[in-house]
């Protein structure tokens, strides 16, 4: 265990050090200037010597690599600067925004499993029946329809129609809903079938017809062999998916008015605000490392294959 966490604490470091490098040269090469969005040069009159004198300040005269070493110092003493549009720290401005964004994911995650469990579960025991032919039809129609365009569908029927639900802000737990329920169901259709498909397999194991032999109960089979054995797969599968699920927060934000990181990230980009697009990047590159990290070690729990190898290796 110590080795697998040495390793990924080097791997870490390399990870940092690269996206933080790739995303600050994309971030800089991007259209825009910063310098004319600080200085409201669309409401104000401003002289091109204020603007030469202002990016002189900021350092942007500087080649990139330099601008690019300077930032990489002070992030090593855990200083990611102020934001242009707040001029508050961006660590600040990120906590933030950060608990909405995470009752958000939380929100999406609850009814992801909520669908995807029972509806993959029973796909997989009554396989080709009525129940498999709509797990299969709801799956398909799940991944085909955007997330914004659901998320519209239920602005329209929930909120203008039947007016049972708000649309927008964050404003105590009903508004907590809609949004939670679109990105939610936007992402169960993949684990719907891919837990299917999991099940199936481990269902066909030569454990399973152990068991049985054995005389278990089907109940037990299922929830202590056959379920645990699929998901490996499942947990790989949101490791790699997690961006994309970010990314789904980050629309629904923007389309509920939801005040999360998703939101203040869009207005960052529109508003040229370099440090706080940088922390933003910084971040989710963490989250997703250290979920990552944790679906590695949680392997160990749900393969005891591979805690044999281990021993033998160890051996």
């Amino acid at each position: 265990m110590i080795q697998i966490l040495v390793r990924k604490f080097l791997e870490v470091l390399l990870f940092l050090l690269f996206i933080t490098f790739v995303s600050f040269l994309f971030i800089r090469l991007a259209p825009g200037d910063p310098v004319l969005t600080i200085l409201n040069v669309d409401e104000l009159s401003v002289s091109q010597a204020q603007v030469e004198t202002l990016r002189e300040e900021m350092g942007f005269n500087e080649p990139l690599l330099v601008q690019y070493g300077r930032w990489l110092l002070k992030f090593i003493q855990l200083d990611f600067g102020n934001s242009y549009m707040t001029g508050q720290p961006v660590m600040d401005v990120i906590f933030m925004g950060l608990p909405a964004t995470l009752e958000l994911a939380v929100g999406a995650l609850i009814v992801m499993l909520m669908v995807s469990v029972p509806l993959g579960s029973l796909s997989a025991l009554y396989r080709n029946s009525w129940i498999d032919h709509v797990g299969r039809i709801l799956s398909i129609l799940g991944a085909a329809v955007p997330s914004f365009w659901l998320g519209l569908l239920f602005i329209d029927l929930f909120g203008v129609r039947l007016n049972w639900l708000p649309t927008m802000g964050r404003d105590g737990l009903l508004t907590w809903v809609l949004p939670s329920l679109t990105l939610g169901l936007a992402i169960s259709s993949v684990y719907v079938r891919l837990l299917r498909s999991s099940l199936l397999d481990s269902l066909s194991q030569e454990f399973i017809r152990a068991a049985r032999a054995r005389g278990l109960s089907e109940r037990r089979i299922f929830l202590v062999h056959a379920f645990r054995h699929s998901l490996p797969p499942v947990i790989t599968f949101f490791g790699v998916s997690l961006g994309s699920l970010i990314g789904g927060v980050l629309v629904i934000e923007v389309l509920f008015a939801y005040p999360g990181i998703g939101k203040l990230v869009v207005d960052a980009i529109r508003g040229r605000d370099y440090p706080l697009i940088q922390g933003y990047i910084l971040m989710m590159a963490v989250i997703v490392f250290i979920v990552n990290t944790c679906v590695d070690l949680s392997y160990r729990y749900l393969n005891p294959e591979m805690r044999l190898k281990e021993r033998a290796m160890g051996g």
